[in-house]
């Protein structure tokens, strides 16, 4: 395919086309910016301050990595992620990734619809299982709705935004950082005592492989072509989502870093999230966390479990339009099953969505491993100048996130033993 097509002749897009052109990279952030995400992320700065705030680096340069190698596989292939594994490595290795990106999105979804419960719950004061319920009901009347793809962009794209304007302004509100404070946790690259499991979960919910593997699924409802990849489309697509998860992920762990840490207070309870904002809102503040938490458990459960059901479907040969009954019905059953796991845990929310997104590292060396192998075929980069930058910074990105797993899990097991 590559010596049917010279990238020299693509021009570069303007901004304003690229901007009209963008689109499953917003949805990716919706996605990943879930209750897990704001719980995750207000732990990191309540329990380690400043100093585990180094973290944004490795996961700007592993989210932008992931996706770009990706779209680049996709494009060249001309075939989303998991049916060119099924391509060049077969049928029991799409299986193998299919299943495991499914179950991490599975897992992801319990997280969301515990998310959302406690958002209604710090709203309306009910029990947070009957908040899931009636938001697990609005989200399958959009799952069973014409124009799935267009309604998904921009719910979450208005719920990213208003989630920017809230932390900001509590940000502003407290003062902003102590900036000596800052360089130093950016820069001193440590592992704060007692920090690797949060850190992992902070990790893989912020850059995991299954957000670049779905985008080349997105990529088809956006109807893009080999050109996008050369014009500056998919290049403006992962930064625009890289920067909308970094803005929002790092302000709340800012915030809690500038709030939290200093009393001393740990997250237990959703209640304890609404803390982030008092500086700004006063007795405003849980009530406005809720709606930060609904926008965040809405839009992440909206994506989320259509991101689980597309990559199984992709894994096990089936239909992977957002339409096809195989995905709408398997959604509900999704729904249904992480409701049930969900509603029957015994422990605090926080703890269920942050063990919840632990589990998403599961993805991760697994489809990446497939990814790693597929930007250094020759086949896929025939015709085409070698990529040997994205190549190094897919092997540093994987290696990274092979670390940050294998002792996560070490650390996990030692203290079972």
């Amino acid at each position: 395919m590559g010596e049917q097509f010279d990238q020299g002749l693509v021009k570069k897009l303007p901004l304003i086309e690229l901007l009209k052109r963008i689109g499953p990279g917003i949805i990716l952030a919706g996605v990943v910016i879930g209750p897990g995400n704001i719980t995750t992320s207000a732990m990191m700065g309540s329990n380690y301050g400043y100093s585990m705030i180094w973290l944004i680096i490795p996961i700007a340069f592993m989210a932008i990595t992931f996706m770009l190698t990706s779209y680049r596989i996709s494009m060249l292939t001309g075939m989303p992620i998991i049916h060119a594994i099924r391509h060049y490595y077969g049928k029991g290795a799409a299986a193998i990734v299919g299943i495991a990106t499914f179950l991490a999105c599975l897992f992801f979804t319990m997280g969301n619809i515990t998310g959302s419960g406690a958002g209604m719950s710090l709203i309306f004061g009910m029990n947070w299982k009957l908040g899931s319920l009636i938001m697990i009901a609005i989200t399958l009347v959009c799952y069973f709705t014409k124009g799935v793809y267009s309604t998904v962009e921009k719910v979450i794209t208005l719920c990213i935004l208003g989630m920017i304007v809230c932390f900001y302004a509590t940000l502003v509100a407290t003062g902003g950082p102590v900036w000596g404070e800052l360089g130093k946790g950016l820069t001193n690259w440590k592992v704060a005592e007692g920090s690797l499991t949060t850190a992992l979960a902070y990790v893989s919910t912020n850059a995991a492989i299954t957000a670049g593997i779905y985008g080349t699924y997105l990529g088809l409802e956006k109807k893009w072509k080999k050109e996008d990849l050369f014009n500056g489309i998919m290049l403006a697509d992962a930064i625009a989502h890289v920067v909308a998860v970094i803005m929002i992920s790092g302000s709340i762990l800012l915030v809690g870093a500038i709030v939290l840490n200093p009393s001393g207070t740990a997250i237990t309870a959703p209640a304890q999230l609404g803390e982030l904002l008092v500086p700004f809102l006063g007795k405003a503040a849980p009530v406005v966390m809720g709606v930060a938490l609904l926008a965040a458990g809405f839009s992440s459960l909206l994506g989320n479990t259509q991101r689980g059901m597309v990559l199984l479907g992709a894994g096990i040969d089936k239909p992977v339009g957002l339409e096809t009954k195989f995905i709408r019905w398997g959604c509900l059953l999704c729904i249904a099953f992480a409701a049930a796991i969900s509603f029957s845990y015994n422990g605090s929310p926080t703890q269920l969505i942050l063990i919840a997104n632990l589990s998403t590292a599961i993805a991760t060396p697994i489809g990446g491993f497939y990814v790693c192998r597929m930007i250094f075929r020759k086949d896929v980069n025939e015709g085409m100048k070698t990529p040997l930058f994205l190549q190094i910074c897919m092997v540093v990105s994987y290696g990274f996130a092979l670390v940050m797993t294998g002792s996560a899990l070490m650390n996990i097991i030692q203290k079972f033993m």
